[in-house]
């Protein structure tokens, strides 16, 4: 087991080589920003980098306000050494290039709920939930995560910037939708009623970038990446009134911000502060 004690034993940046046990050959960083003020009370965020893989710049990032949310905030930076492609890290490892499914305790998406039990089990912390914030790839990262399940243990959680979205319909197949993924409409019902906060930049409108999402799947969800994070929101409510339920998920809009994942941070610091110490 990693010893977690380094991420917290003074304050500012610290990092630590961990192993998560699922993936022993495939060791992660963690980039922790502890606090000034800290104790085992204090609350506790996982914070996902994009698809540059620079966990660091996004611990550096949320090392400006750590202080004044009175929360740690720790990055895990999957390297492209440990999982090199998008299907392990946005797709969260839930099929090979094949399209053939993985087992459920394959999926990187358990990541982040191991290390918050490995973070209780070691004392540094008592609360009984974490808060979640992932920017472009990590926010695709984030909502995908969270729409297979992986909720129990958050409290607050921000999806910001993503380029696609697995949209909360039951006829459109993954990873663009939630078919053909073992959900039903009770699943999906769980998923719609979690309040998921999607933040996005309102100058995040530009589609000439490397790493912006043309394919035909991705341009039906809209032209932007700012429109479709609108469009993901609203397609929640919609896909709610049918189910006869209610979709807790929110959009805020972040002015005159790009794709920016340091001014994403900056914005999303007081929203997921106010939440976690309100949990």
């Amino acid at each position: 087991m990693t010893d977690l004690m380094p991420l917290v034993e003074a304050p500012g940046a610290h990092t630590v080589i961990y192993t998560d046990p699922a993936f022993p050959e495939q060791p992660l960083l963690l980039h922790s920003a502890r606090p000034r003020r800290f104790d085992e009370h204090t609350p506790v965020l996982i914070v996902h980098h994009g698809v540059a893989r620079n966990g660091r710049d996004y611990r550096d990032y949320w090392l400006r306000v750590v202080d004044e949310a009175g929360i740690l905030a720790i990055a895990i930076e999957f390297s492209e050494q440990s999982f090199p492609d998008y299907l392990s890290y946005h797709f969260g490892n839930r099929h090979d290039e094949n399209g053939v499914p993985n087992p459920r305790e394959q999926w990187t998406y358990g990541i982040d709920e191991r290390l918050f039990v490995a973070l209780r089990e070691q004392g540094l912390t008592r609360r009984e939930k974490y808060g979640l914030f992932g920017h472009s790839a990590g926010g695709q990262f984030v909502h995908r995560m969270l729409s297979f399940g992986y909720r129990d243990r958050v409290a607050v959680a921000v999806s910001a910037n993503a380029g696609t979205y697995a949209m909360p319909d039951l006829g459109i197949a993954w990873p663009f939708g939630l078919g053909d993924a073992e959900l039903d409409p009770d699943a999906l019902q769980s998923v719609l009623e979690f309040p998921l906060i999607v933040m996005t930049g309102t100058q995040d409108i530009k589609t000439t970038g490397r790493y912006f999402p043309k394919g035909q799947r991705s341009m039906r969800q809209g032209a932007t990446r700012h429109e479709r994070a609108h469009n993901y929101v609203r397609a929640g409510h919609i896909a709610a009134k049918a189910l006869g339920t209610r979709c807790t998920w929110t959009v805020i809009n972040v002015p005159n911000v790009g794709h920016d994942g340091e001014q994403m941070s900056l914005a999303a610091a007081p929203v997921i502060a106010s939440a976690l110490h309100a949990s």
